[in-house]
C-alpha cells in the first residue's frame, strides 16, 4: 500500500485470511506439535531434579508453538507479506533443485554416507539459489561436509552415517595410528 512505508496494516474489516501464510503457520504449529511430542518421548532417568534432557526441546517446542499462533494471528488477519511481495511469484525450478537435494539426500545417506549425500545436497542448494560452478560447490560442500563428519564421529563419538569416503577416513586414522 503506497505512502504507509510497506506496512501492510489493514483494518480488521477488510483484510481477508491469507491462505499461503496460514498453511506456513499451521506447518509451524505441526512441527511444534511432534517436537513437543517427541520431547515428552524422551526417558528421563530420575536422577535429574529439575533439568534433564527434555528441557531443551520442551523449550524450543513451546517457542515453536508460540511463534505457529503469532503466525496463524497474523494469517487470519491477511499476512505478513506486503504487497509487493505478493506480487512476486517464486521461482519454482529453484524451488525444485532445493526439493529435489534434500529428496537425494534422503535417499542417498544411507547408501553413499554423510559426505557424499551431504555434497549432493549442497551442490543442489546453491544451485537452486543460482550457481553455475558445481565443481567448486562441491568442493566447498565436500570440506563442510567433512568437518561436520569428524565432528561428530570422532567429537561427539556418533556415527551420522558411514560411507566409502567415512570408511576410508577411518581406515586411514587406524594405519596412521598403527605406525
Amino acid at each position: 500500500m503506497a505512502g504507509d512505508g510497506g506496512s501492510n496494516q489493514r483494518g480488521a474489516a477488510d483484510a481477508a485470511p491469507a491462505t499461503g501464510d496460514l498453511l506456513v503457520a499451521l506447518g509451524v504449529v505441526g512441527l511444534a506439535a511432534v517436537v513437543l511430542w517427541q520431547a515428552w518421548e524422551i526417558p528421563v532417568s530420575p536422577i535429574y531434579a529439575k533439568v534433564g534432557p527434555t528441557l531443551v526441546p520442551i523449550m524450543a517446542g513451546l517457542g515453536l508453538l508460540m511463534f505457529g499462533a503469532a503466525l496463524v494471528v497474523s494469517a487470519a488477519r491477511g499476512g505478513w507479506q506486503t504487497e509487493d511481495e505478493k506480487a512476486i511469484t517464486p521461482d519454482r525450478l529453484a524451488l525444485g533443485w532445493v526439493l529435489g537435494g534434500l529428496a537425494l539426500n534422503v535417499l542417498t545417506i544411507g547408501p553413499l554416507g554423510f559426505t557424499l549425500a551431504s555434497v549432493l545436497l549442497f551442490v543442489c542448494v546453491t544451485r537452486g539459489f543460482g550457481s553455475r560452478q558445481p565443481l567448486r560447490d562441491a568442493a566447498i560442500g565436500g570440506a563442510f561436509a567433512l568437518v561436520a563428519y569428524l565432528g561428530f564421529a570422532k567429537t561427539l563419538n556418533i556415527n551420522i552415517g558411514a560411507g566409502l569416503i567415512e570408511n576410508g577416513i577411518e581406515w586411514l586414522i587406524a594405519t596412521v595410528r598403527g605406525r
